[in-house]
């Protein structure tokens, strides 16, 4: 009799080799395979899968084997308490990028209160996840969301349609800033900031080099986004991007230097590592 308990010590034992989280990997591959939720998987642990269900778990552990996201191989990753799809087209959204999100909802209730509405354009958007947690609890903010892969829009209309915000952010086709019709109140972005000889293999191999490769020291977006705010920004505006831990020195001197009268500020995640600049008075 194999039950789910048997199943899934055999995948821990196949997957720690390169995996630091191998346990919970193996419950997320066996729960998708079942059709069933985390919860119940755990609950549940003497039910014996039929052996095509336990052949397609094995299949799937195989993929994981081979570096294969579990996002990707699922379809879908929970950002900010909402469950997004996602595919080979977009980035995995990361707990870190809910610090920028976070921030950004800080910046919106300091801009408008809770009564007028502003407007606000995520740049680089990939699977929509930080466009649709704003959207989620900035109720008055109307969102742009613009991408330079078709691809990804694709999958961001989706996830707008799974949460019903088709109305209330507009996506947009284009290179950075460029789609943007007119000035709107904030901008965000997420964009490319990493070096790709440095990346983690299994990030490397399976996730897009668009939404990943920031040029040989990984500011390369920031020399172009930075430079350009003050032209598509209203008076009093902000903006708010996710960096790499070591960027700080580096865009610190470009806001100095191309943004004299903003402030600005430098926070820091979970594991105390510089991740968010946060621009305002943008005029």
């Amino acid at each position: 009799m194999v039950t789910i308990t048997h199943l899934l010590r055999h995948a821990t034992t196949r997957l720690s080799s390169v995996s630091p989280t191998a346990r919970l990997d193996a419950e997320l591959l066996l729960a998708h395979t079942l059709g069933w939720s985390r919860t119940l998987l755990i609950a549940e642990r003497t039910h014996q899968p039929t052996p095509g269900e336990q052949a397609a778990f094995e299949a799937l552990v195989e993929r994981r084997i081979n570096l294969e996201p579990v996002a990707y191989i699922v379809g879908h990753k929970e950002f900010y308490g909402l469950d997004l799809e996602v595919s080979p087209a977009t980035l995995i959204p990361r707990p870190e990028t809910e610090l920028l999100v976070e921030l950004a909802i800080q910046m919106a209730h300091r801009m408008a209160g809770s009564d007028r509405p502003i407007t606000i354009a995520d740049i680089g958007t990939g699977s929509g996840a930080i466009a649709i947690a704003l959207a989620s609890h900035l109720p008055n903010a109307h969102l742009y969301a613009t991408d330079l892969s078709p691809a990804a829009l694709a999958v961001a209309a989706r996830n707008l349609a799974r949460h019903g915000l088709e109305q209330r952010i507009e996506l947009l086709y284009g290179d950075l800033l460029s789609p943007l019709l007119g000035p709107v109140d904030m901008i965000v972005s997420n964009p490319p900031y990493t070096i790709l000889d440095e990346v983690d293999a299994d990030v490397r191999a399976h996730e897009p080099h668009l939404a990943l490769d920031g040029g040989t020291d990984g500011a390369m977006l920031y020399r172009r986004l930075i430079p350009s705010l003050h032209a598509y920004l209203r008076p009093g505006g902000g903006a708010l991007f996710e960096i790499g831990a070591w960027q700080a020195a580096i865009i610190a001197p470009l806001i100095q230097t191309h943004l004299p009268q903003a402030t600005f500020a430098l926070y820091r995640d979970l594991a105390d590592r510089d991740r968010v600049v946060v621009i305002e008075q943008i005029n």
